[in-house]
């Protein structure tokens, strides 16, 4: 067993004091306006309006909200029935779409892992199949490999459902991206050109129970890389929040058939940091299990991300220098893979 290290002793021994009360729970936004075709009229921009200035207040304050009325119910029926059923298998009939150091995509364990930090077992998947990334993270070796999708035999249905799932994934998250822009005063397509060749993808997670909660965390604390993480969680919960004005740990307490939206570093250094990518955990439940289906909204392999020069002036200078998405992707996955003595690249190497 690898050795634990002193931030993850920390997260483990320091539980949150409390779970978070109703009155001062993570926004909860109404997204029913964008079902509707037509903003033309008064009402509708009224409506639309206070809708981007809701977001941005969750976007300042939490950098996290829920949303509901998002369309997608249907589909996250479904998903979550198949990934029930596909984490009901035997381990070794999982293992044999196991994820390894050429392809990423597809099931793992902690035990595979070999991680202490993670108590849970995953199954991945990208949006486009093949997903082209940098062989390397080194910026010298411009060499490309693809990801490619692994599907279990069974459940059967388990890769037309996820297929269509992510699909209307992208949907949400495009109208999640123009909110963000206009919330920012941009136009609303303005992030929309960063996605072409996109390299987003989806996860399955199953926490089982654990027999020493006291001693592991689902997830360790950290922040999402990219752009947008759209959670769909259960009725079990376990999300923990580091909460911006106190830095209290706050529980997430689920709401029905919500999505619960992060916005990530990409996005912070868009933004110039007028949106902040926000640390989170997961915590391990002693008796039950529990599943959550977290979709990550990624730049294509080839994007620089810096702050938009729409956003920096001289009163307000650019906070960050530009860097490549692929080069970062490919340092973060390399890292499960290979034990290294330098740390994850993180937005604040790039801090201009």
């Amino acid at each position: 067993m690898e050795k634990v290290d002193s931030a993850f002793i920390q997260d483990v021994e320091h539980r949150p004091k409390f779970t978070i009360t109703e009155a001062e729970s993570i926004p909860v936004i109404d997204l029913l306006i964008l079902n509707s075709s037509d903003f033309s009229t008064e009402k509708n921009c009224k409506e639309l309006s206070s809708l981007v200035a809701e977001v941005k207040d969750a976007c300042k304050k939490w950098g996290f909200f829920q949303v509901i009325n998002h369309g997608v119910s249907e589909y996250r029926e479904k998903i979550e029935l198949g990934s029930r059923k596909f984490f009901a298998l035997p381990k070794e009939e999982k293992r044999k779409v196991k994820r390894d150091e050429l392809n990423s995509m597809g099931y793992y364990d902690t035990e595979l892992t070999k991680n202490v930090r993670d108590w849970k077992e995953v199954f991945d998947f990208t949006v486009e199949n093949p997903t082209v990334v940098p062989l390397s993270h080194d910026p010298d070796d411009k060499e490309l490999k693809e990801l490619h999708n692994q599907w279990p035999e069974y459940p059967p249905e388990l890769r037309d459902v996820c297929e269509k799932y992510v699909q209307e994934m992208q949907k949400l998250s495009y109208k999640l991206l123009e909110l963000i822009s206009l919330s920012l005063d941009l136009p609303a397509k303005r992030l929309n050109g960063f996605f072409k060749n996109q390299t987003s993808f989806a996860r399955l997670n199953h926490y089982p129970p654990c027999p020493i909660p006291h001693l592991a965390l689902g997830v360790g604390r950290h922040k999402d890389a990219g752009a947008l993480t759209i959670l769909a969680q259960d009725d079990i919960g376990g999300l923990e929040v580091k909460r911006k004005t106190d830095g209290e740990w706050i529980r997430v307490k689920p709401t029905l058939d919500a999505y619960i939206i992060n916005v990530g570093d990409a996005i912070q250094v868009w933004s110039n940091n007028e949106y902040e990518s926000v640390e989170h955990r997961v915590v391990v439940n002693s008796e039950k299990e529990r599943f959550s289906i977290p979709f990550f909204l990624n730049p294509s392999h080839y994007t620089w991300i810096g702050p938009l020069e729409e956003l920096v002036n001289e009163k307000n200078p650019a906070k960050y220098k530009a860097y490549n998405w692929g080069m970062l992707f490919a340092h973060r996955k390399n890292s499960n893979f290979k034990k290294r003595d330098d740390e994850n690249l993180e937005i604040h190497h790039f801090k201009a």
